[in-house]
């Protein structure tokens, strides 16, 4: 099976994965899509192996989980649409979910899954790096900025000293030229 006979192309993999309560995650009709059966197939495939898929493996979404995607991906909320919530899988379940259905295609689609997964992973990891990067070129700066902001208040109040300098001070008041002598007793 080469990647042209493939129901979906790998390079729409990426785009396939959300992330949900924190998990990188697909949605079971994805899938199904990827793996080339019903998405009522998988999902009695999981009931019937229910051991094969704890909580870490599967979930189902909430409603308000599943009205939010549902306005991400505009998927129509009209009859022709889903009865139920979507259950998700994480790369450890959509192994799982590879393993359960047992056809050709899941098998070999399941390696195109998980590489999918790895490179949302490393995107994920790169994001956080560039991230601590950013914020201490930001902190960097900040620094700097406070040195030469300091800098240039000191510059510009001397340019308004030179512009216009503050007033001398006021000369203290003149004496008079007369001297009192102070009152003596023998003068009257």
């Amino acid at each position: 099976m080469t990647e042209r006979d493939l129901t979906v192309p790998v390079e729409r993999l990426d785009r396939m994965i959300y992330e949900i309560r924190g998990q990188k995650v697909m949605l079971d009709a994805d899938l199904t899509a990827v793996y080339g059966v019903e998405t009522r197939i998988l999902v009695q495939a999981v009931k019937r192996n229910r051991q094969r898929f704890p909580a870490d493996f599967i979930f189902q979404l909430t409603e308000q989980e599943w009205d939010s995607l549902r306005s991400q991906i505009v998927i129509s909320k009209g009859k022709g649409g889903r009865r139920y919530r979507p259950y998700v899988f994480t790369e450890h379940g959509a192994i799982m979910a590879a393993m359960v259905l047992n056809s050709p295609q899941a098998v070999h689609m399941s390696v195109f899954v998980v590489r999918a997964f790895l490179k949302m992973r490393a995107a994920l990891s790169d994001n956080r790096e560039l991230s601590r990067k950013l914020a201490a070129l930001e902190t960097e700066l900040k620094e700097r900025l406070n040195v030469h902001e300091a800098a240039i208040v000191t510059i510009l109040q001397r340019v308004m000293d030179i512009i216009d300098p503050p007033a001398l001070p006021a000369p203290p008041p003149a004496r008079s030229k007369r001297w009192k002598l102070p009152a003596s007793p023998w003068r009257s």
